[in-house]
């Protein structure tokens, strides 16, 4: 009998632990979509835009709002804007283009 209720409180404190994540845990997941995203991305000097957006671990991926300038000449060094998605499962990072997200410039 001593032996299950053992068994059943190491568990439950596993079971805890694996639920509570450390600040340094959270602060590598940030790194490494920073890093994944602004290697995926196709802009000159991407830079991440705020922080990520951490979504339910049902989900799977964090977003990241990235910016940078057009890398191809007749873009005249023109900032653009692109929204990466980060799979934590895979650790793989996936960009698209989202010049929409930005608010349109008045007209002169």
């Amino acid at each position: 009998m001593k032996t299950i209720t053992l068994s059943a409180i190491l568990l439950t404190a596993l079971a805890a632990q694996a639920h509570a994540s450390s600040s340094e845990a959270w602060a590598a997941l940030d790194k490494a979509v920073v890093a994944s995203c602004t290697q995926a991305s196709g802009l000159k000097k991407p830079k991440a835009v705020g922080t990520a957006a951490q979504f339910d671990d049902r989900v799977g991926y964090v977003a990241l709002l990235l910016q940078g300038q057009y890398p191809q000449p007749h873009m005249k060094g023109q900032t653009g804007t692109e929204l990466c998605l980060y799979d934590k499962q895979h650790k793989t990072a996936y960009v698209t283009e989202w010049d929409s997200i930005r608010p349109a410039l008045p007209r002169k």
